[in-house]
Parts: C-alpha cells; structure tokens; sequence
C-alpha cells in the first residue's frame, strides 16, 4: 500500500492531470470513477482497478466510513494508494465526495464482424446526462451493446459515467464509430426515432432483436440513417410538448420492445 502526503508526489501529479484533463484520460486510456457506487459495480462486473485511490480521513478517525472501509478490504493492498489530508479533493469532481477513486483501464471492446443482437447506435447526443441516461436503460432493458458517433459526448468522462450509475460495466460500449459504415455489419433491422414521415411506435411490428438509432438533442436522426432504417418510429404524445428529451424517447422505445416479448 503506497501512502502520499504531498502534490509534489510524482504519482499525485499524473493522478491529478488524468482526474483535471479528459484529453489527458483518452490518451492514456484510462478512466476515474469516483464513489462507492461505481467502485462496486466495477469490482463487481469488471474485477480489479489499476489503483484504488481512498482518502486516509475516510479509513481513519472520526470521518472513518463504513462503506469505504468496506470497499477498501475487496482490494488487493498492492493496488492501494492513501492519499492524506485534502489531496482526494483535487481527484474529485463532485463537491461532497465520498473518499474514493478507482483508476481503470477504459474498456474498448473489439467491433463485431457482424451484429445479431439488438444494439443502440447514439447519433450526435451532445448532453453528457443524456448519454448516460441512455446506457443506464440500455442496461435495464437488456440491450448489451451501444456504438456511439465521434460527435457523441464521451462516454467515461465523469459526468456521463455519474449519470450512468454502474451501467456501463454490463455494456459492450464502442465509441468513435462511423454509424454509417456500421450498417453493413448489422444483421438485425433498423429503427430510427423521428417526428416526420414516421410510424406509431405502438403500430410497428417490432422483432424481437433491433437496431435502435437516436440521435442530437436539436437535429435528431441523421438523413442517411433515417433513410436506411427499416422503421422511422414516432411516440405518440400530447401537443402540449414538441417533442421528449432523447434519453425519455430511448427509454420508452427500448421498454415497449422489452415489453413486447416478456410472457417469451
């Protein structure tokens, strides 16, 4: 177990520029989780981090945490590092964190020669929220695999993995992914969300394995996509809303095709 009590800490400085710089995580190719949540469900579906980071106040003395301490005791104390006083707060992004960060390797899964499976393809979703509520259903519904376009917010930067809440780690999440080129490998047909020239989302017959397509908060579903969609699928709702948050749209989409398929 290593234990760090000043920022001049040549590991302390490169755990800083990978927490304060998300080019600095890309290039590296690793990521930070921060919390108790993310850190269990990443031992629990994952297995071990590079490094275990825990604050010394949350293992010792009076602000000792239960939770942590918990935690602490599933890692191998090879992989620990303690950092004293207030040095897990430059690691942190969020004010009221908990004393604990998981260093990993960001996972980048092979692309499939061919996929068979129903996916989520994300077209330009910006909002890091958003993103990270899409791969939280996808986990819920059942959907395993989620490719993401090069204009699609990062999907391990830490406001996407905090909405995401462990999510990510029961996905098979490929990111940087020319959507269009993408279409040849998909065995599965395809359904794109969109206002216009659309079908009741509750009178289209849908398989039991589906591509799903959802795209920018503003733009929607780009042309190419929607004209290479086997269905171009509307929810129907009241007028008083134009239109649903892109992350409601994909989960009502992804729960009434679970739903269909349930007494199976």
């Amino acid at each position: 177990m290593k234990r760090i009590a000043s920022r001049d800490n040549a590991l302390f400085k490169s755990l800083r520029k990978l927490a304060q710089h998300g080019q600095a995580r890309r290039n590296a190719g690793m990521s930070l989780l921060e919390g108790v949540h993310l850190c269990e469900a990443y031992l629990q579906w994952q297995g071990l981090p590079r490094q275990a980071l825990f604050d010394t106040r949350r293992l010792e003395g009076e602000r000792a945490s239960a939770e942590v301490r918990a935690l602490r005791e599933q890692v191998p104390q090879d992989l620990q590092v303690w950092l004293d006083g207030n040095l897990i707060d430059d690691l942190e992004q969020v004010q009221a964190g908990q004393g604990v960060v998981f260093v990993i390797d960001t996972p980048a899964p092979p692309m499939p020669e061919r996929v068979t499976e129903s996916c989520v393809l994300l077209d330009r979703i910006q909002d890091p929220g958003n993103v990270g509520s899409i791969l939280r259903t996808c986990a819920a519904a059942g959907v395993r695999r989620v490719f993401l376009s090069e204009e699609t917010a990062f999907a391990w930067s830490p406001k996407v993995l905090r909405s995401g809440q462990g999510a990510h780690f029961s996905l098979a999440i490929h990111e940087r992914v020319d959507l269009g080129a993408l279409l040849e490998r998909l065995a599965v047909p395809l359904a794109a969300t969109t206002l216009d020239d659309a079908v009741d989302l509750y009178q289209v017959p849908l398989p039991r394995q589906a591509a799903w397509v959802f795209g920018n908060e503003g733009q929607g579903v780009r042309a190419d996509l929607q004209a290479a969609a086997a269905w171009r699928v509307r929810i129907p709702q009241e007028p008083a809303a134009e239109s649903l948050n892109v992350a409601a749209a994909a989960a009502v989409c992804l729960f009434e095709q679970r739903r269909r398929y349930l007494a199976d």
